[in-house]
């Protein structure tokens, strides 16, 4: 029987996860892996970038997990630094470009993985394109950064970063802890667009705490340079904001050039759109995943675009299964995301009130204060727990907490409530571990679905 050829684009989480499943469940003889990925690296943590940057992770290979090298170990024909720049769909080939040597050739395939990621938002503004800003999409993005930060002569060094999303607040600490004056400029009402508002503004008052200049409202007009071409300033709202470096924090889009050229489904969000075992919808021989894709809100019963590693490794196991003839399922998100700028926990999962609004749910919020441990208990550091519940039925609809230790990871506790679909009464029930150094004898979740039920009752829905 003749060797069948699986080839991927692109070759981080989602890429290399699928190759590597599928290789565990067939050996070369009976499946060739040929991966195609256009950057220096393989298999990195793009999410510990701003931890590397800012000091916590020392050596950039630690946010390597395997090297191209070790892929080609288990057989697995890796090329870096070679894009593909043509899907030929009906012919089953993929056209790639050496980017060292400039060679163009084809490559066919029996089956066909695209993994081809996001890409940074980087709007058409003067200045953009000058030394001295900066993404943080790549490890590259990173050691760029680091040695623009190196170049900046010790004394008053000031750094604007653009977007108050995850990057730009993960951002904003490493800026802080390499001695520099931090202004964020948000185009938002409240930095972390992420969260309500209400908690967003926590946030804001918490990064004004740490000497963080946050300006809400600010849509960036352009980038000035100075004599040297390099970028000296960031021009906001009639405001010019002087700056030694420039970061870009202000989201990403679905990576689908490619996918468009060649007319596979796209949904509202830019992504690519597949079924439950990550085949793209319409196409029998090829799949997707990663932040390439959409996938489904399980809670507001639609696609939406979320770009997290743990998605595209997830994304990656179930598409190398069913590649190699095996079988997997990835029914969907709930929307989790946990950040922190300096000793600050931000966390949220779920739908935000305007979530709950755009697919026609009515909804009660109760919000509490409360602590990581027992008061009594020293470090006890204080948390804000918002809840939305579903009006009538009490279904938990979403949960945002912004706090000290002890504050982020416990939105886990809602992921998996909402993961059930468990209503917030359900929720005071639960049987979560307690002891005066990790919690209250209430632990904050519990308290806020309390007063949630509190507010069903009040609405006469419970």
């Amino acid at each position: 029987m003749a060797t069948e050829r699986l080839v991927v684009i692109g070759g981080d989480a989602a890429g290399m996860s699928a190759a590597s499943q599928a290789r565990r469940l067939k050996g070369p003889d009976e499946l060739g892996i040929v991966a195609f990925e256009r950057g220096h690296f393989s298999s990195y943590s793009a999410c510990g970038i701003p931890y590397w940057v800012g000091g916590d992770v020392t050596e950039r290979d630690d946010l390597i997990a395997r090297t191209p090298q070790e892929h080609r170990a288990r057989d697995i024909d890796l090329r870096m630094r070679t894009e593909i720049t043509e899907i030929d769909v009906a012919g089953q080939r993929v056209r790639a470009l050496d980017l060292e040597t400039d060679e163009t050739y084809w490559t066919g395939f029996d089956k066909l993985v695209i993994a081809t990621g996001a890409r940074p938002v980087r709007p058409a503004l003067p200045g953009i394109d000058a030394p001295g800003v900066h993404g943080v999409q790549t490890l590259d993005d990173g050691q760029a950064l680091l040695e623009s930060l190196d170049r900046v002569p010790q004394g008053r060094r000031r750094a604007v970063v653009v977007g108050a999303g995850y990057i730009g607040v993960e951002m904003a600490e490493a800026m802080l802890r390499h001695g520099f004056e931090v202004t964020v400029l948000n185009r938002g009402e409240q930095p972390m667009a992420t969260l309500d508002p209400d908690m967003g503004r926590l946030v804001h008052e918490a990064m004004d705490g740490l000497g963080i200049t946050t300006v809400n409202g600010a849509e960036v007009t352009g980038i000035r340079t100075g004599p040297d071409g390099r970028a000296d300033a960031v021009v906001a709202g009639g405001t010019t904001y002087p700056a030694d470096v420039v970061v870009l924090g202000i989201g990403v889009a679905p990576e689908t050039t490619l996918a468009h050229a060649v007319g596979l489904p796209v949904g509202p969000h830019g992504g690519l759109l597949t079924d439950l075992s990550m085949r793209v919808v319409g196409h029998d021989n090829i799949w997707a995943g990663g932040d390439c894709v959409e996938v489904l809100d399980l809670v507001a019963g639609r696609t939406r675009h979320i770009a997290l590693g743990t998605h595209a490794n997830k994304h990656g196991q179930v598409i190398g299964s069913n590649v190699a003839g095996g079988y997997g399922t990835f029914p969907g998100v709930v929307g989790t995301a946990v950040s922190k700028v300096c000793d600050l926990e931000i966390a949220r999962t779920g739908l935000r009130e305007k979530d709950a609004r755009s697919v026609g749910l009515r909804f009660v919020t109760a919000t509490i204060e409360s602590t990581g441990r027992a008061g009594y208990y020293p470090g006890a550091r204080p948390m804000t727990v918002k809840m939305l519940a579903e009006y009538r039925t009490g279904r938990l609809l979403g949960v945002q907490i912004v706090g000290r230790e002890g504050a982020a990871k416990r939105v886990d506790i809602a992921a998996v409530a909402l993961t059930a679909g468990m209503t917030v009464d359900q929720m005071t029930a639960l049987d979560l571990g307690y002891a005066p150094p990790f919690s209250p004898v209430w632990d904050p979740v519990l308290v806020a679905a309390r007063k949630t039920v509190t507010a069903l009752r009040r609405a006469g829905t419970a």
